[in-house]
């Protein structure tokens, strides 16, 4: 089950004159699969597209894959902790993004890339938060985040302060816990309240840790913007209903929360949000139980079966979460004159979803991984 080593180890090359990919096309979105040929330029860009033979190819230019293949866009991960591995893993892995959600703030900007930074050689765009916002004491800050996960408001005034902190050090977006245990205090409402209103009015969204009804509530009372996790206590009717009312994003990350207890609950509560139209984004909370580098079939295969099916789970893990708060630079589409961010694997994930775990060729940020 686990990643195989090597594939961090992966040549990079760079496109030269460009390159040719041979497989069932998928170009995301509601598009239909096709059997066809995908053509990036050396500048990185898509060139031509469309069915095999029917897409004039340069003279010499190399060609990758064959009929059987399968090309794809990349996908983006919404929610990993870098600090606990995976980076050097992440593209050769067929993830192209991902979305670090709480770190000491030092590593979280060595690995951010932002907007107008690419990423070094052979590594995925990163998006982070930074440190966990939470109550003096509360969750992460006395279990796994001890040493710098955690940033601290106990009034009002201290979460604007915070969040404008947060926001000058350059974060994409702002994380808030909301996790009660032994000796482990909330935010109430009204710091949450604030929190959200100074992250609103520096651009930022702001995404909630909320496994529990309870704090759910909270976090849509205070205006939050995305849920980082599918909950673990079941969800009433009128709850979900306010969360689609709402138009918040909800992270998936069901493998991981389904490991070590019944996945009754959490299963539940996934069908139940998509069934009310709620996006379920794809994220892997990278770092903890049951998880692995790169992209994880386990993960694609619990959002299909909470009724998005296996297109739709993909739909979720490019489009989707490439649209998630922070991410910029990737569309999770390959569009025709577009920067190619996009995999080459030795079978249709369609079909068989464990194809992603040893992609054949990833081509992105002008680079070739194989």
């Amino acid at each position: 089950m686990g990643f195989d080593r090597e594939m961090a180890n992966r040549s990079v090359h760079g496109l030269g004159r460009g390159v040719a990919l041979r497989g069932t096309v998928w170009p995301g979105g509601p598009a239909e699969p096709f059997d066809g040929v995908v053509v990036v330029a050396g500048d990185g860009t898509v060139a031509a597209l469309g069915p095999a033979g029917e897409v004039p190819l340069p003279e010499d230019l190399p060609m990758l894959g064959k009929s059987g293949c399968w090309v794809g866009p990349g996908v983006v991960d919404a929610h990993v902790h870098l600090a606990f591995g995976g980076l050097a893993e992440a593209l050769p892995g067929g993830l192209v993004a991902v979305r670090d959600l709480g770190a000491p703030m030092a590593d979280a900007l060595a690995w951010r890339t932002g907007p107008d930074r690419s990423p070094p050689p052979g590594r995925p765009r990163v998006a982070v938060a930074g440190p966990v916002c939470t109550a003096p004491g509360g969750y992460p800050s006395r279990s796994w985040g001890a040493n710098g996960f955690a940033a601290f408001a106990g009034t009002p005034q201290q979460a604007g302060e915070l969040v404008r902190r947060l926001a000058a050090a350059g974060v994409d977006l702002i994380k808030v816990a909301l996790e009660p245990g032994p000796g482990w205090p909330v935010p109430p409402l009204v710091v949450l309240r604030a929190v959200v209103e100074a992250a609103h009015q520096g651009g930022l969204a702001v995404t909630a840790h909320a496994l529990s009804a309870a704090m759910v509530a909270r976090a849509l009372a205070a205006g939050v913007d995305e849920l980082a996790h599918t909950p673990l206590e079941r969800l009433t009717e009128p709850l979900v209903e306010q969360i689609a009312a709402a138009g918040i994003p909800v992270v998936s990350t069901l493998h991981t929360l389904c490991a070590g207890r019944s996945a009754g609950p959490v299963a539940s509560n996934a069908a139940d949000l998509h069934r009310a139209g709620v996006p379920l984004l794809y994220g892997t909370d990278l770092g903890n139980a049951g998880t692995r580098p790169g992209v994880d079939p386990r993960e694609l295969d619990r959002l299909a079966a909470a009724g998005l099916g296996r297109l739709g789970a993909l739909r979720a893990a490019t489009e989707g979460s490439a649209r998630a708060a922070g991410n910029t630079g990737r569309s999770g589409l390959i569009e025709l004159a577009g920067p190619a961010a996009l995999v080459l694997l030795d079978a249709d994930p369609l079909v068989e979803p464990r194809a992603w775990r040893r992609p054949r060729a990833v081509v992105c940020d002008r680079l070739l991984l194989r």
